[in-house]
């Protein structure tokens, strides 16, 4: 087994709020050392991209904007492709920076619907607001769908409950953005001159970064520090190419390759 890339998610595996995780910053500058190429992959849906360059640079370590690979960059290319300018979103007023530097108008009565986790935003008046466009055959955009995530005060909703009652009401599949979409872990490498088998995903969510990025080709690797937990791993059926109890782990792992 050969390591040529390496993507990595950020709440979990490298931080835990705004606070890096122990080994992370020794990990990352062995990738910048032994020159392999990497990026920051990340569901989270609540900052925007600038704001998550800020909390990475907590790392203390050298990090640029481009090395960041988010769900919103990834829903403003579709959106760029498709001519949609105005749409309905369902965001954070942070995440919302991202769409509106890019031309993306929002418009509660907008047909298309995009959702992130939008926290206090979720209310009945924005959900019933997102139902009605959906209803009068919108297309609904989801930049993730996962379960939950692990806030600094504990486990917390993500968007993927919001978008699977959007799903339930209005009988509409969503367009997942984020992990685990295949073109989401694709189009974070696309500049690599590496093999799908080479790169190796490292995250906290068997279902979301392992299993999401094996099915793209991908290797998948599980980190203990997030919300993943062992009994979750053996519940999955889902086998990770490796594991590892932090992400401090990594340069001896990929010093034993």
């Amino acid at each position: 087994m050969q390591i040529h890339g390496v993507l990595l998610d950020i709440d979990g595996t490298l931080m835990t709020g705004n606070e890096p995780i122990p080994g992370a910053e020794t990990a990352i500058r062995f990738l910048q050392e032994n020159n392999i190429p990497y990026r920051y992959i990340s569901n989270g849906t609540r900052k925007s991209r600038k704001n998550v360059l800020k909390k990475l640079e907590r790392l203390g370590v050298r990090v640029s904007i481009d090395e960041i690979y988010t769900p919103a960059i990834a829903a403003i290319q579709y959106l760029h492709d498709r001519n949609i300018r105005i749409c309905n979103l369902l965001v954070t007023d942070d995440l919302g920076e991202d769409f509106q530097e890019a031309g993306i108008v929002h418009n509660g009565d907008a047909s298309t619907v995009v959702v992130g986790d939008a926290g206090d935003r979720f209310t009945y008046a924005s959900m019933n607001a997102a139902f009605r466009s959906l209803m009068q055959g919108g297309e609904l955009i989801a930049l993730e769908k996962d379960r939950y995530w692990k806030d600094v005060d504990g486990l917390s909703l993500s968007a993927g409950p919001f978008v699977t009652a959007l799903e339930f009401s209005t009988r509409c599949t969503a367009v997942v953005m984020g992990k685990p979409s295949p073109h989401f872990f694709l189009a974070a490498m696309k500049d690599w001159n590496v093999q799908k088998k080479q790169v190796l995903m490292i995250g906290d969510d068997i279902m979301t970064d392992v299993k999401g990025a094996q099915d793209a080709g991908l290797l998948g690797a599980i980190t203990l520090t997030g919300k993943c937990r062992h009994d979750e791993i053996r519940n999955s059926c889902v086998t990770p190419d490796m594991e590892m109890k932090s992400i401090e782990m990594l340069p001896s792992l990929l010093e034993s390759l």
